[in-house]
């Protein structure tokens, strides 16, 4: 896999999307690309599959944010654009890890840094984060490695 075979999937898929025009397609994944040239050109490096990754997981997060807001506004229209957009953005990710996935996981990363309690918590999530990067929630991971380690 070449470093640039994710970002080649979404330049790929735009042009689809544009000889669909399908332009709700379109639109997200114009919005994806120029989120990720944006990252490159702040960090002045071009970014591989797994900070792509990063860059789309948060996008995603964002979006589930604005949802959250728009549906408590009573914003349904707003709130159906950003779930779209979510649809797009998660056909460019890997496939989401089960529970039982990510729990095999953590009691691996447990083994291997030999944690006992949460002050070793840090340790676990290093060797976690990038094995769930865009496939679970950082969130709930991190909240059942303190269950695990408590």
């Amino acid at each position: 896999m070449s470093s640039d075979s994710l970002k080649t999937n979404i330049q790929t898929a735009m042009k689809e999307a544009m000889r669909a025009q399908d332009k709700e397609r379109l639109n997200a994944i114009r919005l994806m690309w120029s989120t990720i040239r944006q990252q490159e050109i702040d960090s002045r490096n071009a970014l591989d599959d797994t900070q792509v990754l990063a860059v789309l997981d948060k996008m995603v997060k964002q979006r589930r944010d604005s949802i959250n807001q728009y549906e408590s506004a009573g914003r349904a229209e707003l709130a159906a654009k950003e779930t779209a957009e979510i649809a797009v953005i998660q056909t460019f990710m890997p496939e989401p890890l089960s529970d039982s996935e990510v729990e095999q996981l953590i009691k691996k990363a447990i083994t291997q840094t030999g944690a006992e309690s949460m002050k070793d918590m840090g340790k676990v999530m290093g060797i976690i984060k990038p094995q769930i990067q865009g496939r679970a929630d950082a969130g709930a991971v991190s909240h059942k490695v303190k269950e695990l380690l408590g």
